[in-house]
Formats: C-alpha cells, structure tokens, sequence
C-alpha cells in the first residue's frame, strides 16, 4: 500500500510546473533587455539559451503557450512607445497580436529540438517566423528583429555576409548552441557517458557563428572608394505642447528653417564647413509648400541662405487622393526638383486598415481623418553629385526597402524620420539602431536626421561618429566617405533568407514525419529511449507510486 501523498510531496512537482513558463518569460525579458538604448547585445545569448531550456521537447501545444509567454515578455517592454500618444489599449493590443509569430515559432522550436544537429534547425525556425512576422499583417513588422538588438555587438559584421536574416540566425544559433552545451556536460557528469556528435554539434553551433563573425571582418570597411562628401543634418525640435494642430506644423517648418539659417552665418562666419547638401527631417513641412505659399516662401529664403541642395520632408496634400508623406529636392537656385514618397506607410499611424472595427477599441483612429497612400518609386537623389538613398523613417525597418536604394547606386544613405510623438521613449534608439545595422548591412554612410532626435551621422562600420541629444535644436556638419562597391548581402538580398527558410521548413517536415511515424527518441538528458511526445527523467520529480523521486521516464504527471 503506497504513503499518502503529502504537501510536501507536492512540492517538487508544483516548482517544476512553473519553471519553464518562469524561464519562458525570462529569456524574453533577457531579449529585450539585449536592445537599445542598453549596450547590452550579449544578454540575447543567456536569452535564447534559456528560451531553448524552456521548450527543447515540449509538446507543441505547451510549446505554443510558452513561446507566447516569452513573445509578450519581450514585446510589451520593447514596444512601451507605441502608446506614448495614444494609450496603453494599441500597445498591448500590438504586443500581443506580434507575440502570437513567437509563439508560433515556439512550437516549430519544440517541434525540431528532437531532431540531430537541432539548434541550427531550431535557429533557421527563429529566422522564418520573423521574416514572416516582417510581411504579414498590412506589409509586416520587423520591431524586434533580433538583428537589430546587435549593434554594439561582435556578430555584427555578419549583417554585411546576408542581412539581418544571417545576423539573426547567428545570435539564435550561439544561444540554442550554449544551451544544448551545457546540457551535454550536465549529461556526462550524471552518466560518465560522452556522445561525441552532439557535443560537436553544441561547440559549433556555438562556435561557428563566432568564427564566421570575425573572418566577415574585412567586410566592415569604411574606406572613401568615390571620395567624401560634407553633409548637414538638420534637427529643428518641435515646439511645447500646447499650440494647435496648425500652429504646430508651421512651428515645426520655422525651426526648422531657423536652424538652417543658423549653420548659413556658422558657415560663414568660419565655425564650420559648408556642406555639399543638407538633410532635413521627415515631416520638418507638414505644410505642403506646392499649394501654401507661405511654406514654399520660408523653405525656399533657407535653402537660399545655405546655398546647397536641401532635402525636406513635406506632407502633400492634393484635392482628391491620398496623402503623400514626401522628401523634396530642393534646390537654391531651382526650387523643388525631385520627389520621393514613402513606399511603406504605416498601418495604424499613417493610414488605418479595417477603420470601423478598430474605432470600437480606440476612438484615437479618427486623428487620422485621411489615410496616406504610398509611392511606387526608389528613392534616390543626386545631390550635388552625390547619389544619397532615402529611406523614411519606419522604412529603415525592411531588408527591401533600404536595399533597393544601394541597388539603384546610392553612395549614401539617409534615414529621415519624426520622432516626436514618441516623446523620450527608447523608440529613437532603437531606430537609430536599425540604422547603424543598415550601414555595415550595405557598406554605406547613413545619416539620420530626426525633428526632435536622436539625429545622428553613422559610418559604414555602424560606429556613430556625430549626434545630438533628444529635443534640442542641433545640426550635425560631417565628411562622410561615399561608397559604391556591393557587399555580399546587398547582391544576395532575400537569397540568404531563402535558404534559412528552407532549412526550416524542410526541419519541420521532416520532425512532423518523424513524429506521425511515432520513432523513438533519446529523451533529452539521457540515453534511454522514449516516444516522440514526452517529458525529460528530470522534469518529473515523482514515481508512479508517488513516494520519492522518479528513476526513469514512468512518471509524466509533470509534463507540460
């Protein structure tokens, strides 16, 4: 006759319980913490290994939910600005709608960690769900992409071998592959059994992705293949809260123009160099100067005073249509001269997908009383003889939308973009972060001017060489080098990403064949064999007689 069960007995198996969600939530919180403006790139390691503990072998509808958990630990501190203006019902309700793609990729995680060699499957899964999650809902969402998190850090000179979708798949693969290591070693030390194959296939998954990092090196260069050019970046600030709709935009358009007129007397008085061309922000016009005289008199009297083509952002405003968010060509002498619009308006900022039902949750819809439509055009200028790429601010976030600008010979990059109704939020940096990313990405200077910061002027190696501080007025003069050689992510562009989803999809088939064919596996920490869908011997703390600590895989009162 077996004991009665105990509170005590209890315990082992209520702890285990909330281990992995505790783990789950953890490792995202680990992930947004590896973010911007932190320089702390090295915590999505420990993230993804944790991540990994969280869900090797799960079964995939536990699977599901504890990659949610870990999608909303990350998501809803990384994405606290989206409702900076608007409240706290469209940040969660993002968080949470974007958290569903980890959770999906949570499952394909657990689904291939049974399978040999299962961190490089598990990290091409990773890749595939956040290159779908950048395309689907309304064009996609790239926020968040682990890339992005890696700036200051050693992988990133892989950005420059095959994008993000590489320098992702990179940091996903050390973290699973430090995670399967110490599962190996904690094996031997129990069993005093060494299986060489997957203790090969955990050093180099961790090593690999290191090694690769350092022998792309010679990619990162920062060297004036087209010779330089001196560029100004404008950020004029925006006025206090207060003033009118109205008020506000021609306060916007005038500091702007004032901080332009400041660097024609600095210029002129010796302080600093004249630039080639200037860089204004993203919305510095939101009056549109082809039909307010006033707008085109203020912008034309600075452009004059400086003396150098200038780039301004403008919203257009024709009597039918859509709206055009729009960068103008302006030149001294000539006036407007060329027009880029914005290729990629966002949803939910810049126009408002499925109107009526998002107006029963937030009433803050109808601030956006008429949608912007989007261009059909590659943005690039020749600006006093230089070809400069444009990419407007939430743009910076697609592989596509850069690239095709560096494809269509830019030598410079720019990224102007309005910042302001994100208040002093991590919002700035972490699209300053994208930016320096897209610089090592195509080999290319970028300069980001922003109306109320952070603007800054990056290299090719992503290193920040000038930038201002957050709501102050500021310009930034700089000698940039220009560049027109193609690194090998810019001639692939979505090849390297294709393949990573291939492996992955090919990973899934064959795990969800092996599973329906209900073959055997070694359970994770042990040599003993076990059905596909199980727990580990250490996950369950009691024997099926309830009175002591279990000595097989028997018990499975603890699965998750």
């Amino acid at each position: 006759m077996s004991a009665p069960v105990t509170p005590l007995d209890t315990r082992p198996q209520a702890t285990n319980r909330f281990a992995r969600p505790g783990a789950a939530v953890l490792s995202g919180l680990l992930l947004f913490l590896s973010f911007p403006p932190r320089p702390l790139w090295w915590l999505a390691l420990p993230g993804f290994a944790l991540l990994a503990w969280s869900l090797h072998g799960r079964r995939p509808r536990a699977a599901l939910g504890l990659g949610y958990l870990a999608g909303l630990a990350f998501l809803l501190p990384l994405l606290v600005w989206t409702g900076e203006e608007v409240g706290a019902v469209p940040w969660v309700a993002l968080s949470a709608v974007e958290a569903l793609f980890i959770a999906v990729t949570g499952m394909g995680v657990a689904l291939v960690s049974r399978l040999p060699w299962w961190p490089v499957w598990g990290a091409a899964v990773w890749v595939l769900g956040e290159g779908v999650r950048a395309r689907v809902p309304f064009g996609g969402f790239p926020w968040g992409k682990i890339a992005f998190g890696q700036a200051d850090g050693w992988f990133l000179p892989l950005a420059a071998v095959g994008g993000t979708p590489v320098l992702g798949f990179a940091v996903v693969l050390c973290g699973f592959g430090l995670y399967e290591l110490v599962r190996q070693v904690r094996r031997y030390r129990r069993t005093g059994e060494l299986r060489r194959g997957p203790v090969a296939a955990a050093a180099l998954s961790v090593l690999v992705p290191v090694s690769g990092a350092f022998a792309a090196l010679p990619l990162v260069d920062g060297s004036a293949e087209d010779g330089t050019a001196t560029v100004a970046a404008i950020q004029g600030n925006v006025p206090r809260l207060g003033l009118d709709f109205n008020a506000q935009r021609r306060a916007v358009l005038d500091n702007h123009a004032r901080r332009t007129e400041q660097l024609a007397d600095d210029v002129a008085a010796g302080k600093v160099a004249k630039p080639d061309f200037v860089l204004w922000p993203e919305n510095s016009s939101d009056l549109d100067p082809y039909r307010n005289d006033d707008a085109r008199r203020v912008i034309d009297q600075a452009v004059r005073r400086i003396g150098v083509p200038t780039v301004v952002g403008a919203v257009l405003t024709p009597d039918t249509g859509k709206l055009r968010n729009t960068l103008i060509a302006w030149e001294p002498e000539r006036g407007p001269v060329a027009t880029y619009d914005k290729r990629h308006v966002q949803p939910f900022g810049e126009y408002i997908p499925m109107r009526p039902f998002v107006r029963l949750f937030s009433a803050d819809v109808d601030r956006v009383s008429r949608d912007f439509g989007p261009g059909g055009e590659v943005g690039v200028f020749d600006l006093a003889g230089t070809k400069v790429g444009l990419a407007t601010c939430y743009e910076a976030a697609f592989d596509w939308a850069v690239r095709d600008t560096v494809t269509h010979r830019a030598q410079l990059i720019s990224v102007p973009s309005n910042n302001a109704t994100f208040g002093r939020s991590e919002m700035t940096y972490q699209q300053l972060a994208m930016s320096r990313v897209r610089a090592v990405e195509h080999s290319r200077a970028v300069v980001v001017p922003v109306t109320s910061g952070v603007s800054a002027v990056i290299h090719p190696d992503g290193k920040i060489v000038q930038r201002t501080e957050m709501f102050t007025p500021d310009a930034l003069v700089a000698e940039v080098p220009l560049r027109s050689s193609l690194t090998p992510a810019t001639r692939m562009g979505t090849l390297p990403e294709g393949l990573v989803a291939a492996l992955a999809v090919g990973a899934l088939a064959w795990a969800a064949y092996t599973r329906r064919r209900g073959t055997p596996r070694p359970l994770p920490e042990s040599g003993i064999e076990a059905q596909p869908i199980g727990s580990e011997p250490w996950a369950s703390p009691t024997s099926s007689a309830g009175s002591g600590p279990a000595l097989g895989p028997s018990s499975s009162s603890c699965r998750v």
